[in-house]
């Protein structure tokens, strides 16, 4: 009575329900995976470092999420209308879900329904689709792979926009840069007067040679003039005047570069020059930053222009011809073996009991 009453009886409505209320329900299949193109340069082609196309693991895995995310199931929900595919049967309460459903709910049920098998090491997903009509499974899984597909652009468009974003920003900041380092030299220049004091230290430099060879030359003329005239000469008092004179400005052409100083306020050549390099290694700096930047944002322009991902659908949309599901028989022998184990347990236990007392 027992057995009749834990296994039997369960057993056959459950047969009854399976073979006479379920539903039969079509399923769709669809393959993809996330594909990365990659157009090599002429170096690399040359090279034979070419790499056509490859699979980006991290996108297979934020698009397996994604495929099981609320999201996903609502805007297809919005699309489709799944509550009123999924509750065609009336009587099927099992199996089919309630039109009044909450999202919550419908997920559930939306992972009852859409399985997915993924290969984490190859990066492919393979997505099957269950419905009560094989043209519903059909166009389940055709929007589920558009709306993937979407999801994949969408963070493709991003990526790119990331990257030249922010060489842009760097390459903003080289031109200020650049510019405040050259602003900063120009305005040394007009301070002082001077567009380049190297320039004016070779001019002043050889200034003071060319004194220094008149300087000699004098002197080996007066030295002359004692060997031959007396001290009251006038030509050796011309010559020893403007020897003191070639003197004088030797020393203040030497002042200049010293100590005496090229500006208005007494700065010295030798300052100046030290400045003005430190500004110019400052500007080179600007410039060479600059360049490098440009290089860059060039670069990530160009990258996101022939570097893109895409879903590439290995397995396109399938459309079943017969139903599949639900695997009667395999339901009612599960059902039928798990009554019967547990009957079993009981009525051991119930046994056991008994033979105690």
């Amino acid at each position: 009575m027992s057995f009749l009453i834990c296994v039997l009886v369960p057993s056959v409505v459950t047969g009854v329900y399976l073979y006479s209320v379920a539903v039969d329900q079509y399923a769709s299949k669809v393959g993809f995976s996330v594909r990365r193109e990659d157009a090599s340069s002429t170096f690399e082609l040359l090279g034979g470092l070419t790499n056509f196309s490859n699979s980006s693991s991290s996108d297979t895995d934020i698009l397996y999420e994604f495929i099981q995310s609320q999201e996903l199931v609502a805007d297809i929900d919005a699309e489709l209308d799944l509550r009123g595919k999924w509750s065609k049967p009336k009587d099927d309460f099992v199996f089919a879900v309630d039109p009044d459903a909450p999202i919550e709910d419908l997920l559930d049920y939306w992972n009852r329904m859409v399985r997915i098998s993924y290969g984490a090491g190859a990066g492919l997903i393979e997505v099957e689709v269950l419905a009560f009509s094989a043209e519903d499974a059909t166009a389940i899984s055709r929007t589920l792979f558009e709306k993937s597909s979407d999801m994949i652009n969408e963070l493709s468009d991003i990526a790119r926009q990331d990257g030249i974003r922010y060489a842009r920003e760097e390459l903003d900041e080289a031109l200020v840069r650049l510019k405040d380092a050259r602003a900063v030299v120009t305005r040394f220049r007009n301070e002082n007067q001077i567009v380049n004091p190297e320039i004016d230290i070779k001019t002043q430099s050889g200034l003071i040679g060319n004194l220094q060879a008149q300087q000699a030359q004098t002197l080996i003329e007066i030295d002359l003039l004692r060997g031959s005239v007396n001290e009251s000469d006038p030509r050796l008092l011309q010559a020893t005047r403007r020897l003191e004179v070639i003197e004088n400005r030797i020393a203040q052409e030497r002042k200049k570069l010293g100590v005496g100083g090229a500006g208005d306020d007494g700065t010295a050549f030798a300052d100046l020059l030290g400045n003005y390099e430190r500004l110019v290694v400052d500007r080179e700096f600007a410039e060479k930053s600059y360049v490098s930047a440009l290089a860059s944002y060039d670069g990530a322009v160009a990258e996101s222009r022939r570097k893109t991902r895409y879903l590439a659908a290995y397995l396109e949309p399938t459309k079943a011809e017969t139903a599949v599901y639900p695997k009667r028989f395999t339901i009612l022998a599960l059902v039928t073996l798990f009554l019967t184990l547990i009957w079993s347990v009981l009525t051991l236990v119930t046994v056991s009991v008994r033979d105690r007392r």
